[in-house]
């Protein structure tokens, strides 16, 4: 039986993977400040997004999500380390995080990338170590792999360097979907795959959710980007205007505001209309399109 709402099945869902972030890190035989830098940003709020990805996609399979529990930790590992290391000086240099100073202001530089090191590693190990009884090993290879190439230097990695490579230049739209589809979208798009090779998908079925996962990377992305003019650093829990002041080509500086809105409003049907196609029960998942469309943080 499918939740109702996705409040409930998002509350459900990320107390699970919160407290299994929590244990699994806690289990760590590892100096005690590397692991409170660790735990400081896993801890820091967010919507979490991506596990909830692997766990929506799994329910639409008609399969128990649960089964998808280290999986969608070691997701919301990744994205976490990505982030402690987005927001050091030699990055984005950027003192807030969700509202909360950012890991390298608590911890200092060394530990906060070593923190985002022990959580990009420590992932992998989430992963092997997943019970038989919900992916074997077939399937945790597959997930290893998936998530070496969207994490690494063909998706999030690469997509970061092009984004740097990008500042104080005027790209074309070409370029700046290319950074966005690998900085954000192959993540995004990874969690989605997961909970889709956990839940035994076929080939077919995973060309679809590939394609939902497309259209939704990219909203994602024009949706920060429109927050980053419009929004306030109460609703984003950092400063607005940052993309501007950093010079960043963004949605809204090459096709307008109301440009992007439309590019926005394009991607969101679209993800809709591959769900539409998918045969599956995807209300949580046509949900969370919408959650990514209208989220004001």
């Amino acid at each position: 039986m499918h939740p109702v709402s996705l409040d409930s099945f998002t509350q459900k869902y990320k107390t699970l993977v919160e407290e299994r972030l929590k244990e699994v890190v806690g289990a760590l035989e590892t100096p005690e400040n590397l692991a409170k830098a660790m735990l400081y940003s896993l801890q820091a709020g967010g919507k979490r997004i991506r596990p909830l990805l692997v766990f929506a996609v799994m329910d639409a399979f008609g399969k128990d999500p649960q089964d998808g529990l280290d999986a969608a930790a070691a997701i919301e590992m990744v994205h976490t380390y990505s982030l402690i290391h987005d927001d050091l000086p030699s990055m984005d240099d950027d003192d807030l995080r969700r509202g909360k100073p950012t890991n390298h202001k608590v911890f200092g530089e060394a530990t906060a990338i070593l923190a985002g090191d022990a959580l990009l590693t420590l992932s992998f190990n989430m992963l092997a170590d997943i019970p038989e009884n919900a992916a074997p090993a077939t399937v945790k290879l597959a997930l290893i792999k998936g998530l070496s190439a969207a994490a690494g230097a063909p998706g999030m990695v690469g997509g970061q360097v092009a984004d740097m490579e990008g500042e104080n230049k005027e790209l074309t739209l070409e370029q700046l979907e290319y950074i966005h589809i690998n900085k954000t979208g192959k993540l995004l798009e990874y969690s989605i795959i997961a909970g889709a090779e956990i839940a035994r998908a076929t080939a077919e079925q995973k060309e679809v959710m590939s394609k939902f996962a497309y259209h939704i990377g990219l909203a994602f992305q024009i949706r920060d980007d429109i927050l980053d003019l419009e929004g306030t650093e109460e609703m984003i829990g950092k400063p607005v205007g940052s993309d501007t002041a950093n010079e960043k080509s963004t949605y809204p500086a090459l096709l307008g505001l109301a440009g992007a809105k439309e590019a926005l409003d394009y991607h969101l049907r679209s993800a809709k209309d591959s769900l539409s196609k998918s045969g599956l029960e995807v209300g949580i998942l046509d949900q969370i399109t919408d959650l990514i469309g209208l989220r004001n943080h």
